[in-house]
């Protein structure tokens, strides 16, 4: 914290309404809990189950992990925050809340990218895929994922680290995050923020190009499958484009724009922190029949 004089923040959250407060205290309580669950039965059916060990599930693995992480940051204290009276969070936490969310946001863009690289080499090159996705390859294609995650979190709090915030010390946002940030700093932003606006932006832009052009080349192949097989690629592929346009757009509207901070943007801010983690395990268990059924061997033999 260079030349700075303030040491804490206080969040706005959601809505200063006493009753609304309430009524957001109950409904993201219940999110929150759903996305654990939902996305811990996701894990440890993986785990343990020995019928889900394709790549495919490999990264489903992933993508659960990092969605209750990614939901752990921010949904935990917009409830705790809804129902106390001063909503303060101090310097070192909303820098350390800033570097986990861009690091899991970012881990969570890239295993996207990989799901829809295994499933493009699975349906356009199906003879080829257990050479080109073997164990080894996904092993070092999420450790990529982490390094990648890694660097652009650190750059984004390199950033901040360096503004002086001499006062008002109000974020207009449930949790701390760069554009609300950005606005309180006493010195001009215009350049952080454009460095800002490449490094998040441009991941979401190019890892929504990417996906796209991927699911794209997947749709024109499935002509040469039979029915049954297209069938399962097209019920495969719309749950995954339906996790897609939930994640990216509020996104690309949040992190690929010059500093303009709106009113509407923490409810924005919803869908890929709290709403996503929750849908993408029950889009995939409701969708998939494999994951169903090997979650109801495994839990009833548990039980």
């Amino acid at each position: 914290m260079e030349n700075s004089s303030v040491n804490e923040f206080i969040l706005l959250g959601l809505t200063q309404d006493v009753l609304k407060e309430k009524v957001v205290f109950v409904i993201f309580l219940f999110l929150y809990l759903g996305t654990l669950l939902a996305n811990f039965l996701i894990v440890m059916t993986i785990q343990y189950s020995q019928t889900l060990g394709s790549p495919m599930y490999f990264f489903l693995f992933c993508l659960s992990f990092v969605d209750a992480c990614l939901s752990t940051i921010t949904a935990p204290r917009l409830i705790v925050d809804s129902v106390s009276e001063k909503k303060i969070i101090s310097y070192n936490e909303c820098m350390t809340q800033i570097f986990a969310f861009h690091f899991f946001g970012c881990m969570g863009i890239l295993v996207l990218v990989l799901m829809s690289f295994d499933r493009y080499v699975a349906i356009c090159k199906p003879l080829r895929y257990t050479a080109i996705m073997s164990q080894r390859v996904c092993g070092a294609l999420v450790r990529l994922a982490w390094m990648g995650s890694c660097i652009h979190s650190s750059a984004q709090i390199l950033l901040v680290l360096k503004l002086p915030f001499c006062g008002p010390n109000v974020i207009d946002h449930y949790f701390c995050d760069m554009q609300p940030l950005l606005k309180l700093a006493c010195v001009d932003t215009y350049a952080i923020n454009l460095l800002i606006v490449f490094n998040s932006g441009t991941i979401c832009m190019v890892s929504f190009l990417l996906l796209l052009i991927s699911y794209g080349f997947i749709l024109h192949s499935l002509s040469n499958c039979s029915t049954e097989g297209r069938r399962k690629a097209l019920s495969t592929c719309t749950s995954h484009i339906i996790v897609i346009i939930l994640f990216f757009v509020p996104c690309i509207y949040i992190y690929a724009r010059p500093l303009t901070v709106f009113p509407v943007d923490k409810m924005v801010a919803v869908f890929y922190t709290i709403l996503t983690p929750l849908l993408n395990p029950l889009i995939y268990t409701l969708r998939n029949a494999e994951v169903k059924q090997a979650m109801r061997k495994l839990w009833c033999n548990k039980i």
